[in-house]
């Protein structure tokens, strides 16, 4: 089934947004420029989510990419919810006192977050009152916390993941009398999602990551060229230090069973997640909740199982690894993105196809062939088709688009093909999902003057 460029143009734009930061007096203050965002779904529906914020009652902006796994409902909680509880874990003592007093007396509240949202993605309006009264609780108890010292934003960020985690269990094990949120929560809780997200407040930028999404920064070197910097590191069976920091909380007994075929208990690939209480809860407390509640929750193959060589939970936890970065002049940009994009490319490609198109200068690398027996007219397509390239950097205004292009429709030459792009992006639904994954990107374009100048 073949798909025309316009086609394809317009299926790899359906879901893309750009949020440019105003300038102020035509001095930009903020580090950040804007960002370019975009996803393309392989499962149906799409089980990654995105959120971006710019927080209006301390300083910085939050980012985040969120990848859902047993379906999207837990991912879905996360990426309308997480942002507020790391704003609220920000915020200082009298503002917290003044919003709570706001609520007591009914006035109107201070907001808290102005959302960059694309038209597409989903707020779950019949549970915005019951996630304000989660909310609620956890700000009153910072009130009555209070410490009187400013709030460090690597212990913010922590606290904030830690905490929703600790609510989206605990509105699933109280439910609700009103059947369709008794679902609700509880879908959310028995489903699961990672969190990559990204705190930018002038050259201070945090990245707290649960899973294995990514985080990188595009360097520009010296001589115009482009480096990867990572930011995150994957929570999985790949990392060693997650593999034994998992082995170090459970008895030596458990240790061959713990992982298996590189997955948490033999099931779950991601080593850290929110949701997932089947990883979590006691056997005990599991089959009460499903017992009480709804049967549709009983009709799913999911919930009803138990994990094998379940003996110490919790096995999965959502808290995060944050690491710091102070921005320089050269650190050009950051890409978040789930872990649809870093199975199909590598991170210093990633660095130089948005370095390049954000600069609109190529630096062209000499065509390697490695190992292949090419003929002159072969030689002769592969110039024209760089050739091509060029201009086809001019049909993508959105920087995460442009790299969604690449991830999908590279060849071997790493050029993209668009017999190939026009295959994957026409496959059926049931035969995508086998092919490759959700991709989620958004890419922060850093103001380096402003950077420069602090």
């Amino acid at each position: 089934f073949y798909l025309t460029p316009p086609q394809v143009n317009s299926i790899l734009k359906a879901n893309e947004y750009s949020f440019k930061v105003p300038e102020f007096d035509g001095k930009n203050v903020s580090s950040v420029l804007g960002f370019d965002s975009n996803q393309l779904p392989a499962n149906a529906p799409i089980e990654d989510r995105r959120s971006a914020a710019t927080c209006l009652q301390t300083r910085g902006m939050l980012l985040g990419v969120f990848d859902g796994h047993a379906g999207c409902a837990c991912a879905q909680a996360v990426s309308e919810r997480l942002f507020y509880y790391i704003a609220v874990s920000l915020l200082p003592h009298e503002t917290l006192l003044e919003i709570e007093n706001a609520v007591e007396s009914g006035r109107a509240l201070l907001p808290i977050l102005q959302w960059h949202k694309h038209p597409n993605d989903y707020f779950s309006k019949e549970a915005s009152k019951l996630y304000f009264n989660s909310l609620r609780t956890y700000w009153q108890e910072l009130i009555d916390l209070n410490s009187g010292e400013a709030t460090d934003v690597k212990e913010a960020l922590i606290n904030a993941f830690k905490r929703l985690d600790n609510d989206i269990s605990l509105e699933a094990q109280v439910g609700d009398p009103n059947s369709f949120l008794n679902y609700l929560v509880l879908r959310v809780a028995f489903s699961g999602s990672t969190a990559c997200v990204a705190h930018v407040d002038g050259i201070d930028l945090h990245v707290a990551n649960t899973g294995d999404s990514r985080a990188m920064l595009g360097v520009q070197e010296e001589d115009g060229s482009w480096s990867a910097v990572t930011l995150s590191h994957d929570h999985n069976a790949q990392n060693e230090c997650e593999v034994q920091r998992v082995k170090m909380e459970h008895p030596k007994s458990e240790e061959k069973s713990l992982v298996k075929q590189d997955r948490l208990l033999g099931l779950l690939m991601p080593f850290r997640a929110f949701g997932d209480v089947k990883f979590k809860w006691s056997i005990e407390l599991q089959k009460r909740v499903i017992e009480s509640g709804p049967d549709q929750l009983n009709d799913n193959e999911y919930t009803k199982f138990i994990p094998p060589n379940y003996h110490t939970p919790p096995y999965l936890t959502a808290e995060p690894e944050v690491i710091h970065h102070k921005l320089r002049p050269q650190d050009k940009f950051l890409v978040l993105a789930t872990d649809g994009l870093w199975e199909t490319m590598h991170r210093q490609d990633v660095a130089r196809i948005v370095g390049e198109y954000l600069t609109g200068v190529h630096h062209q690398q000499p065509i390697a062939v490695g190992g292949y027996k090419v003929t002159l007219g072969q030689m002769h397509g592969l110039l024209a088709e760089r050739r091509a390239r060029i201009s086809s950097v001019f049909e993508d205004q959105n920087a995460a688009t442009h790299l969604i292009r690449h991830a999908v429709g590279n060849n071997e030459f790493g050029t993209v093909d668009h017999e190939r792009l026009s295959k994957m992006l026409s496959l059926p639904e049931e035969l995508a999902r086998m092919y490759r994954d959700d991709i989620t990107i958004i890419v922060v374009q850093f103001n380096s003057h402003v950077i420069g100048a602090y």
